[in-house]
């Protein structure tokens, strides 16, 4: 979708004011716990639960799709060879080069040089091969990618001050590595939570997503239509397409958990309404206006203001309707963000 040259959507219509105190900083134990807004998104109406009631909510004909992509230790500390200190942290592997050689796109905190060496451990060191864009290195390192996981530590987002273990920042189901921020809607689900849905006959499906740069990225223009997402790799498997294929025809709910999931469907349907299998890499960027393909309703968290994941939920329920939920979260005192409550869009 090719919005006009003339056209505009400013991002301070997605904007509102967050106290401090709500934003979540540690996990919520034990994770279905979590409060759950329950959004109509025709009416616009409000209903308040929690994540654990979900197998009372759900019809059971549903199908939930989970981003199954795991969360990877991607900050790195070291030193240059010239003695100062510099912070790595891994993006995206680089796909598609020489084998031999271990690349990764990365922000590099510290001033660096083409050429310049990074040691890590006494064995282990990076080089900064070339400036990949305004933010990003290509880095090349002579290790493998679980000797660089081991020397990591867990990628938490800024906003939170508080110190979290890896697996407290990632989902249950949680396989395939590569994610630098945790799909972090589906941190409420736990194992036992899983078992009642799928005893209740909810379908449980899996694709793949790893969350890159975008999710850090804060939109730098006025014009939300002027913004470039950066590229994201994903995958849906042909047993999967399938199967939700098959569950889209017979007219079952397509429940995306999290906006990462949302982007994975959308950016494989072709022109037909079916989702194509492979892998590819997505920029896709859902605003206003845009028509949903495959998503039926929607299981997220509640995000920050003025960020492309806002503006992608307020495309699938409307701005108003987003907006006023959000205002009545804040009246309710729910926490927001990674570690935060959460809301169903349906």
């Amino acid at each position: 979708m090719k919005p006009p040259k003339t056209a505009t959507i400013p991002l301070n219509k997605f904007d509102f004011r967050l106290p401090r105190q709500l934003i979540g900083q540690k996990p919520i134990k034990p994770r279905d716990a979590a409060r759950l807004l329950i959004l109509d998104k025709i009416t616009g109406q409000i209903k308040h639960r929690h994540f654990f009631d979900l197998p009372s909510l759900l019809r059971p004909d549903d199908v939930l799709v989970f981003n199954d992509s795991k969360v990877i230790p991607a900050r790195l500390r070291g030193t240059k060879d010239t003695g100062g200190r510099v912070e790595i942290f891994l993006l995206k592997r680089i796909r598609g080069v020489n084998k031999q050689k271990n690349i990764w796109q990365c922000l590099v905190g510290g001033k660096v040089k083409p050429g310049q060496k990074i040691v890590l451990t006494e064995d282990i060191s990076a080089l900064a091969t070339k400036k990949d864009s305004d933010q990003t290195w290509l880095m090349e390192f002579n290790a493998n990618d679980q000797q660089l996981f081991a020397l990591g530590e867990t990628p938490l987002p800024p906003y939170i001050k508080t110190v979290a273990k890896l697996e407290d920042y990632q989902t249950v189901y949680a396989k395939e590595a590569g994610s630098v921020a945790a799909p972090t809607a589906g941190l409420h689900f736990t194992k036992k939570l899983l078992g009642q849905l799928k005893k209740r006959g909810v379908g449980i499906e899996y694709v793949t997503l790893h969350v890159g740069l975008g999710t850090f990225a804060p939109v730098k223009v006025d014009n939300l239509l002027e913004h470039k997402m950066h590229t994201e790799w994903a995958e849906i498997d042909a047993i999967t397409a399938k199967r939700l294929n098959r569950a889209k025809a017979d007219g079952r709910r397509i429940i995306a958990v999290g906006t990462t999931a949302v982007r994975t469907l959308e950016s494989s349907v072709n022109s037909s309404g079916q989702l194509r299998a492979g892998n590819r890499l997505t920029d896709i960027f859902i605003y206003p206006g845009y028509k949903f393909k495959f998503t039926d309703a929607m299981i997220t968290n509640f995000h920050l203001p003025k960020s492309t994941l806002l503006v992608l939920v307020s495309a699938f329920a409307g701005r108003e309707k987003i907006l006023s939920a959000y205002h009545e979260a804040i009246r309710k005192k729910y926490k927001f963000f990674s570690f935060g409550d959460g809301m169903m869009i349906e």
